[in-house]
């Protein structure tokens, strides 16, 4: 089945509703009778489709799209969070490889060092990784560096800030606007997985044994502040003292990415975790066709901004371009994560191959999609002389296997 009630609550007639749903991304829509704010909740929110049966009040058809994880939805009213958990279609495992590859494709992330076989849903895998990789970088102790600060000071320390100074304390000799370098834990690094940590520690579904393991790694980082909600990430670089960490803060980065917390007017709260499936994919794809053409002489870049007219007022980002050694363009291709219908894949998509290849002067144009009854097909425009090649991907296979299937489309594109 696509979608199950979880638990139930009473409601004021003594009707039954459930407390939760799980579906499946793309799947079928289903009816489920809900609390009327928490219909109008979702149907609000970018989570599933949702809309009133108009039929049957108090019921709602639910439908996933391309975003899966978990979220709780908490409506005024009603005692319980609501609870959406959607499954993606692919293996856990190999989710994860996508996603490892797509965020290190040189290996400091990738399958095989969190073992998430056990796993069959999303955010307990999701948490399990983030506690082993958490414990391995801070197996050797919290990285320390240098963090600037700017305060009040009864005492000169650092520099002082002297046109703070005159404005807010001027005639005063105390205290003192400085501004100094001090050596610390509290760093972007550390600020970072201890926020991932709170977050996952938040979510529906973590499993005991694995919420032990984050409160432990919470405890480690206690001395660290968490980024408070609606601040931006603190920004990091890879570097020879961070290289331990480097696993851990790609994993955290996508998890704070991923993370949902909206507050509306009269107490609504939406709170979780949801990957974009058709993002990650995009991700994978353009990041393993770079890898696969490494060497070349060529170089890629990822969506990478260019116009259609000669005025410069259509713009168009393709998902990935390869120039020669010359600059100019000499491949184009576009991921897209979508199943294929029982008459092909959408004709929109030629129609946006097209005008790529047309802008760059391209005879040769490559649509990379999910899966499919055919691993490739082509299509040669009239009048044109441009070639539109489509290709599947088989997500549901070995990772050795998968990337072999990108270097193929690679080869096809540099023959291109």
């Amino acid at each position: 089945m696509t979608a199950t009630g979880v638990g139930s609550r009473q409601g004021p007639a003594t009707v039954e509703l459930p407390t939760g749903v799980e579906l499946v991304e793309y799947a079928t829509a289903v009816g489920l009778a809900l609390p009327d704010g928490v219909g109008r909740a979702l149907a609000a929110g970018d989570i599933v489709d949702a809309a009133p049966d108009p039929y049957t009040p108090g019921r709602w058809s639910l439908r996933a799209g391309s975003k899966v994880g978990a979220v709780n939805v908490t409506v005024p009213g009603v005692r319980e969070p609501f609870t959406v958990r959607v499954a993606p279609k692919v293996p856990i495992a190999r989710l994860f490889f996508l996603l490892g590859y797509s965020l290190d494709a040189k290996g400091a992330w990738r399958d095989g060092e969190v073992d998430v076989a056990e796993y069959r849903d999303l955010v307990p895998a999701l948490a399990h990784a983030l506690e082993r990789q958490t414990d391995r970088a801070l197996r050797q102790g919290l990285l320390q560096g240098y963090r600037t600060t700017e305060e009040s000071s009864l005492v000169v320390r650092g520099r002082i800030r002297e046109a703070d100074q005159v404005r807010r304390r001027f005639g005063a000799m105390l205290p003192v606007e400085v501004t100094y370098d001090e050596f610390t834990t509290d760093i972007a690094e550390n600020r970072i997985l201890r926020t991932a940590v709170e977050r996952m520690l938040r979510l529906p579904g973590v499993p005991r044994d694995v919420r032990r393991g984050l409160l432990h790694q919470r405890v480690r980082l206690a001395d660290v502040t968490p980024v408070v909600r609606g601040q931006p990430t603190p920004r990091w670089r890879p570097t020879r003292l961070n290289a331990r960490y480097r696993g851990a803060l790609r994993l955290a980065q996508a998890i704070l990415d991923g993370a949902s917390a909206e507050h509306a007017p009269g107490g609504l709260r939406i709170d979780g975790f949801l990957f974009d499936m058709n993002q990650l994919f995009e991700d994978f794809v353009t990041v393993a066709l770079r890898e696969a053409l490494r060497g070349s002489g060529s170089v890629a870049r990822l969506q990478d901004s260019h116009h259609l007219d000669e005025a410069s007022a259509i713009r168009m980002r393709p998902d990935f371009v390869l120039y020669g050694p010359d600059g100019v363009p000499c491949a184009v291709a576009d991921a897209k994560y979508k199943a294929e219908r029982r008459g092909g894949y959408p004709d929109a998509d030629l129609y946006q191959m097209l005008a790529y290849c047309t802008a760059l002067g391209l005879e040769d144009g490559h649509l990379v999609y999910a899966k499919g009854n055919a691993s490739h097909a082509a299509h040669r425009v009239r009048h044109a002389g441009i070639v539109i090649h489509q290709h599947a991907l088989d997500l549901d296979q070995e990772p050795a296997r998968l990337l072999a299937d990108i270097a193929q489309v690679a080869s096809r594109m540099r023959a291109g």
